[in-house]
């Protein structure tokens, strides 16, 4: 079943991120790093989320869209059941935003301990250790949650 890679992958994810940021990064302080760690969290939080969807589908009680907007308002519909608060979805969207920002960006700096994203209209969005090491707590408890729901349910 499709869910269940989806939730290895997370898990492969989850554990190579952690490592990253727990024994690379401070050995190397390289600012690419934590801009991958944020990238690798969005995907295993999104790799999860994709999980709860299909399972979802499956159970017949969502439909699936080509959008990707409209997937994601059904999974905030169905996440009070895995136990996921509105925090949560708000770290999740906030993370996305860090993302897209880094996508368009044509400059990133690193300054007093914080990866600053520039925009092309000059805003700044800043990333701390500390920040990233939330999004990578925030992974794990959107893992947690979707595997233990979908395993109870098996």
């Amino acid at each position: 079943m499709a869910f269940i890679q989806d939730l290895g992958e997370a898990e492969k994810i989850i554990k190579a991120i952690d490592h990253m940021l727990y024994v690379t990064y401070p050995l190397i302080k390289d600012k690419r790093l934590l801009i991958k760690i944020l990238k690798e969290s969005k995907n295993s939080i999104f790799l999860c989320i994709s999980a709860a969807l299909q399972y979802e589908y499956i159970q017949k009680r969502i439909r699936l869209y080509e959008d990707s907007r409209r997937n994601f308002s059904a999974f905030i519909e169905c996440s009070k059941k895995y136990g996921i608060k509105s925090e949560e979805i708000k770290k999740i969207l906030e993370l996305s935003d860090i993302i897209d920002s880094h996508k368009s960006s044509s400059i990133e700096l690193y300054k007093n301990g914080k990866l600053v994203i520039l925009s092309e209209n000059m805003s700044q969005k800043s990333v701390s250790l500390e920040k990233t090491k939330e999004f990578l707590q925030l992974s794990k408890e959107i893992f947690r949650k979707i595997k233990s729901f979908i395993i109870l349910r098996q």
